[in-house]
């Protein structure tokens, strides 16, 4: 059985997708998506997505910590945790249509903050695929044009934002 390199991605009936962070003569430690860092045996039942080669050597916990996250933003689309503005935690969104005799619709505010956030990440994870794409040099421009519109479309929903640094941005003016 030929182990698995530092950097590997596999997939794991019980914890999901991970990417290998360390080896030793009997387990692989593994950081997974949804359930963080795990031990697993070397002959445990997995998927390779995607195997990496070489020498199992030591290594420094943050040259890890640090491939790791480059590996994790290239790879999934899970987000980082973005928190909402103070002012609108345990708040709720009211649709009221303007027929009267219709009720309005109320969602917790921190469900559609959840769902926002997720298109956010979903654009970045495409803007990233693009980038790694065969594509056209025009075509990837092309597209990048057409995200930063969307993001644009999107700026009304910064309100919501705790930190300016998660804010969409759309095209400047000039």
């Amino acid at each position: 059985m030929k182990l698995l390199g530092i950097g590997s991605r596999i997939e794991h009936p019980e914890y999901g997708k991970g990417v290998v962070t360390n080896v030793t003569t009997q387990h692989y430690w593994v950081t997974f998506i949804d359930s963080g860092l795990e031990t697993i045996d070397l002959d445990s039942e997995f998927d390779v997505i995607e195997a990496a080669d070489g020498d199992v050597d030591t290594v420094s916990f943050f040259d890890v910590e640090s491939s790791l996250v480059e590996i994790l933003k290239k790879w999934s689309d899970v987000s980082e945790v973005v928190p909402i503005a103070d002012k609108y935690k345990g708040g709720k969104l009211i649709l009221e249509p303007a027929d009267d005799s219709l009720k309005p619709y109320e969602l917790p505010i921190d469900t559609f903050f959840h769902k926002i956030t997720m298109v956010r990440d979903r654009l970045r994870v495409m803007e990233q695929r693009i980038n790694s794409s065969d594509l056209s040099e025009q075509g990837k421009i092309d597209l990048q044009q057409y995200i930063t519109r969307i993001y644009g479309s999107l700026t009304s929903f910064n309100v919501l934002f705790k930190s300016k640094s998660h804010n969409f941005v759309g095209q400047r003016s000039k």
